[in-house]
């Protein structure tokens, strides 16, 4: 009963994760032709309008569509998002891998420099980088993928220690497969899920931290439609326009926890 309850949990968030996630990216994707006007055009003789059949959810501060903002912003979070993770994928994969399946000095080598950059809280190193580089989005990326592959780099290298060591790893190379194949055949290839449930549990967390410094004015510049910067100018009317931040509030919170769900409902017990 209690595997089942753990199953049909697991299930679940797949589905709700997945259809949030889905979701997502289909609007990221058709975001042109969804947005019901232009997220840049500033009209302030409509400023502040309320909800109608022409602006859904009403205009911000200087009279742009929330809406269409909210929409262009799903592309913008989510396209910055997985280029983060792409990136820090991309650099943590080989290294994590060649340190867990080669060893002895290697190993040693990779795993002081990720300790070093470990040493250093990584948003305060992150904060750093922009600020040397100064805000923007691609500096934010660019400060992101610096400060995240170490840790990615030390959870792959703990997968591949623990699969190097199953029977099908041994047998493989007692028949004489080279280390190319043992890595790209077997390694890499039973890997696959748990680097999959990492890389979804990430974007959620890519998402919130891209948001959360581009409410501190590090990330997307005005105008670009970006969540966290919408919120940052709605500050001055949480009071009187709460609908400003609720918005795109629940826009990051709704597409973050799409991929904690799916994540965790991809972890297997």
């Amino acid at each position: 009963m209690n595997v089942q309850t753990a199953s049909s949990r697991r299930s679940a968030a797949v589905w709700i994760g997945g259809g949030l996630v889905v979701l997502a990216l289909l609007t990221a994707l058709f975001a042109p032709y969804l947005m019901p006007s232009d997220p840049l055009l500033i009209n302030l003789d409509i400023r502040l309008s309320p909800p109608s059949a022409q602006y859904p959810l009403g205009t911000d501060h200087l009279g742009r569509c929330v809406l269409s903002r909210l929409i262009a912003g799903t592309r913008t979070s989510l396209l910055y998002s997985l280029l983060a993770l792409g990136a820090v994928l991309l650099i943590s994969v080989p290294f994590g891998t060649l340190a867990g399946y080669v060893g002895g000095r290697t190993d040693q080598a990779v795993m002081r420099l990720v300790d070093l950059l470990l040493a250093f809280p990584g948003l305060v190193l992150a904060l750093a980088i922009v600020g040397l580089l100064g805000p923007g989005l691609r500096n934010l990326l660019l400060a992101f993928v610096l400060v995240g592959w170490a840790g990615h780099a030390r959870i792959i290298r703990g997968i591949v220690l623990q699969i190097k060591e199953k029977d099908f790893m041994l047998a493989a190379r007692a028949s004489g497969a080279s280390h190319l194949q043992l890595i790209l055949r077997h390694l890499i290839r039973n890997a696959a899920r748990p680097l999959l449930v990492l890389a979804s549990l990430e974007v959620g967390s890519m998402i919130l931290s891209i948001s959360g410094l581009s409410f501190l004015g590090l990330g997307a510049q005005p105008p670009t439609p970006e969540w966290g910067a919408m919120l940052s100018d709605s500050r001055a009317y949480m009071q009187t326009e709460p609908r400003l931040m609720l918005f795109p509030g629940l826009a990051i919170m709704a597409v973050a926890a799409g991929f904690n769900l799916l994540g965790e409902g991809l972890r297997k017990d």
